[in-house]
């Protein structure tokens, strides 16, 4: 029992130093052929939106929620595979 607890005990250390690092990492995923612009950490949390001028025009706002939408999920992707290559670089999580 004390072994599995043990376990439990490195995959959440493991896990602390795999978010830490991740911390570190950026990407960008666009949106709206590269009208918006958003750019998160590692850990998928947004940390800049940037929306070109000429897509605040107020006939345009499902078209800019599009974008919107569509950079976000890059973004998502993008980080996803930058934790997924940072994860097995640091070694990877053991079977749980």
């Amino acid at each position: 029992m004390f072994e599995k607890l043990k376990q439990v005990k490195d995959y959440r250390v493991k896990a602390k130093q795999i978010q830490s690092a991740l911390k570190d990492e950026h990407v960008e995923g666009s949106g709206g052929w590269g009208k918006v612009k958003v750019s998160m950490d590692g850990n998928q949390e947004v940390q800049d939106v940037t929306i070109a001028p000429e897509m605040l025009v107020a006939n345009r706002a499902v078209e800019l929620e599009k974008a919107i939408k569509d950079a976000v999920n890059d973004a998502i992707k993008s980080a996803q595979k930058k934790m997924a290559s940072r994860v097995k670089e640091m070694g990877g999580l053991p079977n749980i």
